[in-house]
């Protein structure tokens, strides 16, 4: 679609062409520019481009953003072009070789194409940038993650009276305890008194289950972005909790917002006490709703545990462990997706610097033929 759109304008200025302006000279002047189908194509290029942003991005704001940043790297361009041809007019000297003068004279010639190549050429290498700081960034995610201070095997679905022996197991193979969390199954109920049938704007909290926990203290990943934290409360209190600032923003509440929450059946008034940043790139458990201490320890829960393996042997005897101990619990051997996602990374490096090498050659390749058809005319 969008390659019939750009080659629309060409053929429509094509259609008011008289057989006359053909042996014309082409400095001469054509007539009126101004074409309400040229116009309308212009406006259609732009739409797709919108909608095609969005269709990718999801968000109104970032497909703006991206569209207006192109747009003003356009303009930018064209400015570019328009005050070098300037430049070039004015500041060559006089007394330059024939050469010379030719050369740079050719850039604002009549017809020349200067402008289009300018343009053509900029964001081209804007794009190719772009895809190579895309891989930059991606590649350093997958380093972090997999750097010697991450866990690299996790073990979920621990049951209460299997943590202790767990823990055990972990121990007397020599490894650490990195990580280790309750989870707690819930769904909300009302949100300030309100439940999903009367909030008909907000049924997106109601709908999904929520795999909470409780702490007293925040972790690395996790930073107050408004409120007071509150690690632990005594019995009676006022249940203040801790929200992931992107999801109170998803479910549309705010600081002192009431919450009451159905922990498999038992119902839990909670006051939302602060926002919290929360880096989820981070290897290690990250949680939408975190309670304080003192208030779920005896909820039904399970327990996942993260711990670090220097090597592939030790994994494969620690794993053998665990499942002929501890059936129901379940390995996940992060270095294996870790590597999987190394090599799905390197060719997608590779083909960003195919795409990068092959759009260079292709616009080399139309600057030479520009060159020699301007050179034959």
């Amino acid at each position: 679609i969008i390659s019939v759109l750009f080659a629309l304008p060409s053929l429509l200025s094509v259609r008011k062409i008289s057989p006359l302006n053909a042996i014309r000279l082409s400095f001469e002047k054509s007539g009126s520019k101004f074409d309400p189908l040229t116009w309308l194509v212009y406006i259609l290029m732009a739409a797709f481009v919108v909608g095609f942003t969005h269709l990718q991005m999801k968000t109104w704001v970032q497909t703006l953003a991206f569209t207006v940043s192109i747009g003003i790297a356009f303009l930018l361009l064209i400015i570019l072009s328009k005050l070098l041809m300037f430049l070039v007019k004015v500041l060559l000297p006089k007394s330059s070789s024939y050469l010379w003068r030719q050369g740079f004279a050719n850039l604002y010639r009549p017809n020349n194409q200067t402008l289009m190549l300018t343009v053509s050429i900029g964001l081209s290498t804007l794009f190719i940038g772009t895809l190579f700081f895309v891989q930059g960034i991606l590649m350093s995610r997958v380093t972090l993650s997999s750097g010697s201070n991450q866990p690299n095997m996790v073990m979920f679905d621990i049951q209460k009276t299997q943590k202790v022996r767990i823990d055990s197991l972990t121990k007397a193979f020599k490894l650490p305890l990195m990580n280790q969390v309750p989870v707690i199954t819930m769904r909300i109920e009302e949100i300030n008194g309100k439940k999903a049938s009367v909030d008909t704007n907000n049924r997106r909290a109601y709908r999904n289950e929520i795999r909470a926990t409780y702490q007293d203290s925040l972790t690395a990943a996790e930073k107050i972005v408004d409120g007071k934290w509150i690690g632990k409360i005594k019995p009676e209190e006022t249940v203040y909790i801790s929200l992931d600032q992107r999801y109170a923003d998803q479910i549309n509440v705010g600081l002192n917002d009431k919450i009451l929450f159905n922990v498999q059946g038992m119902m839990i008034p909670t006051v939302v006490g602060s926002l919290r940043e929360v880096n989820w790139s981070r290897m290690q458990t990250n949680f939408r709703v975190v309670f304080p201490a003192g208030v779920l320890e005896e909820a039904p829960q399970f327990h996942v545990l993260m711990t670090r393996v220097p090597n592939s042997e030790l994994s494969a005897k620690f794993q053998g462990e665990v499942v002929k101990n501890f059936p129901n619990v379940s390995v996940v051997d992060l270095d294996l997706v870790l590597k999987l996602l190394d090599e799905i990374l390197d060719k997608i490096g590779f083909v960003i610097q195919f795409m990068a090498g092959f759009s260079m050659v292709t616009g080399w390749i139309v600057l030479v033929s520009a060159v020699l058809t301007s050179k034959n005319q």
